[in-house]
């Protein structure tokens, strides 16, 4: 037996309102499939509700209530399906780009806090283990910039060729590498293939400091005198994490390697 609901429930169901539903009845979008003829009341069936819910997430996708009439109007279902495809994908794209968006805006407000609680201290140096990072370096980024973090991740993958791109994701870190003289921007894999510019990080303990684009240098340099004086440590290589501490701004954790 078919079940009916009254208009508040379903607009309930759809997370909508009654009048919501009345309007959509007003202009053939979403019609209930029973009116009592005796007292006018209109009746949903389940169909109806998810033709209701259908409606809203396309409209979440900034479409008009005429486009969608249209869309849900057509007799070829294979269009329909060609086409809440192409709304599916649209809605990836965008789930993505929100959840990137949502990345920077935790890490500024993680720094922000930090900040608020008295935490950060970029006088002093800290050991911290880490496991094996295999990183990808950038061909042409030297330095980061406002314009390269942005959409830092997109330069790696366009680095990488075409056929191995599916094989390529990364995490949502920036960092600069050197060794010999030569620095270059850095992205960590996660997942990765054989190709040029991959390094191997080795997994051990670190000695680190926290310090500011101002104090870099210096701070650099106090970090590798005392991972030779204190640790015997004769580094080949030097890794600084670029810390988004802003919507416009950057920290640094250097990171000297000192396991022996």
């Amino acid at each position: 037996m078919k079940k009916f609901f009254s208009v508040g429930e379903a607009a309930k169901a759809a997370h909508t309102t009654s009048e919501t539903l009345r309007h959509y009845d007003r202009i053939g979008l979403v019609k209930p499939s029973k009116k009592d003829e005796w007292t006018n009341y209109r009746y949903y069936t389940e169909q109806d509700i998810v033709r209701l819910n259908t409606v809203r997430a396309l409209q979440l996708m900034d479409l008009s209530l005429q486009e969608i009439k249209k869309v849900l109007e057509y007799d070829d279902l294979e269009k329909i399906v060609e086409f809440l495809a192409q709304a599916e994908k649209k809605a990836d794209e965008k789930i993505a780009a929100l959840q990137y968006s949502k990345s920077k805006i935790e890490l500024a407000k993680a720094d922000y806090e930090r900040k608020l609680q008295g935490q950060q201290n970029f006088n002093s140096t800290f050991l911290k283990d880490y496991p094996e990072r295999v990183i990808l370096l950038s061909d042409t980024l030297q330095v980061p910039t406002l314009d390269n973090l942005w959409n830092y991740l997109s330069h790696f993958y366009d680095k990488v060729t075409p056929a191995l791109k599916e094989q390529f994701s990364f995490e949502d870190l920036a960092g600069i590498y050197t060794e010999n003289g030569i620095t270059r921007l850095f992205a960590v894999c996660t997942r990765y293939a054989d190709t040029d510019g991959l390094k191997i990080l080795p997994k051990g303990k670190y000695l680190c400091a926290d310090c500011t684009e101002e104090n870099r240098e210096r701070t650099l340099s106090e970090l590798l005198h005392t991972a030779q004086k204190n640790y015997g440590a004769e580094p080949k290589f030097t890794v600084q994490l670029i810390v988004v501490s802003g919507i416009l701004q950057w920290n640094y954790e250097l990171q000297v390697y000192v396991d022996r």
